[in-house]
Parts: C-alpha cells; structure tokens; sequence
C-alpha cells in the first residue's frame, strides 16, 4: 500500500556554532542570528526525513516536507528535497515567528496537515535543537485525534497499523498503533542519508508551495506561554588555593574552610 508520509522539519540554528557567535537580545527576548554562519535543518528533524525516504522506498508513495517560520534560507530548508523528499512546504508568514509556545506551533502545523488533507503518517524529529521542548508533535496529535508513539529507532507499517520500536534508558520497548498516526525519531534511528549531486539538482529545480495564515484560514491563537526572560548565563568562578606547610597541614586549613562555609 503506497504511503502518503508528512514530515515536520525546522530551520534551526546551526547547534555547532563557536559559543563566542551567540548574541541575545535581551531587551527584544530573542536570538541574533549569527553572521556569516547560515542556519541549518534540525537535526532530529533529519532523522525523521531519513525514516520517511526508508517506508518509502519500501512502500512507495509520497514524502511531503512541512516547515514553518517567519522566513526561510532555501538552499539550507531545501535539504529534504535534496535527500529525497516529493514536496516541501513553506508555512511562511510574519506571523509565524520561532517562538517557545509550543501550542503555537502545533496549531499552526495541524492546520496545514488538514489542508494537505490525505496522509498516513506523521513523523517527526524527537525536539528542536533551539528551544527543546519536545511538544509539539504531541500538540499535533492532539489537535488532530491520532495515537502518537514517542523516540521510535525502528518503523514497521503494514495491515493499517505502525509498528514502533520505541528508544528506552536500558533498551527498547515494541509498540503499535493503528494509521494514522504521529511518531517521533531521534539519532537512534540512524544516520540521514547525504544528498547526492543528482538530488542536489533535482531539488534547485523544485519550488517550494508557500502558505500563508490567510491560505491555511486559522486564526492566529492568543500565546499560551509568556517568555519572561531570554539571557546568556554568566559564569563566575571563584578559586583559593588552600597552603599549608605540609599535606596534612593542607588539609586541616580545607576542613576549617568549609566548615566556615558551612559545607561540613
């Protein structure tokens, strides 16, 4: 039975950029995006591509891309298509800022999943790498009545069902679920595939389909969470070398230092 599978991918900034690069502006509570360091698809968002390409080449069908975001790097958000993927969708409107209001985003992404209308299956990364909440491919399961199976690193579909195994501290558990349905992937899953040259050209050949809020017809929903505060933590070591003129001598003055301190 051919699949129709819809993954749910993010721009991201790039995780491994140098720590001196991350700027915040606390007065606007956001994240100044790093110069000369391009953004990049999240990673456990790759992850769920890659499942997705792999039910495909078993089952056929069509792998569709939905990401949403205020705007858009193409040659970086354009990666799925690149990997393999049918169709990339860009939810692309002011309005869709990255924020940490997961319900948000939830709402949002299940308005467009309506409008695509027919799927099978929902896969998605395991959380963002930005603001990691892990939430909402819950909320969309939700918003949407279907079974959800959490940090799948394998995926069966056959008879109408899923067929999860699902990541544990001490190893893993098998659960199933009728279709359709959301699963989440993390790095358990296994490596993304590379892009090749041929996809790579493929992939500048397709244009992304673009909704707006005005084309998915749902209000904008009033902000379930208020950022009260977005700063980078500040350090402050302090180090007293402890003397004394022997060994043991060292370690009578470090016991009365942290009786003093109140630690013994």
């Amino acid at each position: 039975m051919p699949l129709n599978i819809i993954v749910a991918a993010k721009q991201v900034l790039d995780p491994e950029m140098p720590a001196s690069a991350f700027k915040v502006d606390r007065d606007a509570k956001k994240i100044m995006p790093p110069q000369g360091i391009p953004p990049v698809v999240n990673g456990f968002d790759e992850n769920a591509v890659e499942a997705a390409l792999q039910l495909r080449e078993i089952h056929e069908g069509k792998v569709t891309v939905l990401t949403m975001g205020a705007e858009f790097a193409l040659d970086v958000i354009k990666k799925p298509l690149s990997m393999g993927a049918d169709e990339l969708i860009l939810l692309q409107d002011p309005a869709f800022i990255n924020t940490p209001d997961s319900f948000f985003t939830a709402t949002v992404l299940a308005a467009a999943i309506k409008k695509i209308g027919e799927y099978d299956l929902i896969i998605c990364g395991r959380q963002a790498s930005d603001w990691d909440s892990s939430q909402v491919s819950l909320g969309i399961a939700e918003m949407l009545g279907l079974p959800v199976i959490t940090l799948g690193r394998k995926i069966e579909v056959g008879d109408g069902k899923v067929l999860v195994q699902r990541v544990l501290t001490d190893g893993y558990e098998v659960m199933e679920a009728s279709l359709p349905a959301v699963v989440t992937v993390s790095n358990e899953f296994g490596e993304p595939r590379y892009p090749t040259l041929r996809g790579i050209m493929q992939a500048t050949r397709k244009m992304p389909t673009t909704w707006t809020s005005a084309d998915l017809g749902v209000e904008i929903p009033a902000p379930q969470l208020e950022l009260s505060d977005l700063f980078v933590p500040e350090r402050d070591r302090q180090c007293e070398y402890i003397e004394g003129s022997d060994e043991a001598a060292i370690g009578r003055n470090l016991a009365l230092k942290l009786r003093e301190a109140k630690l013994i």
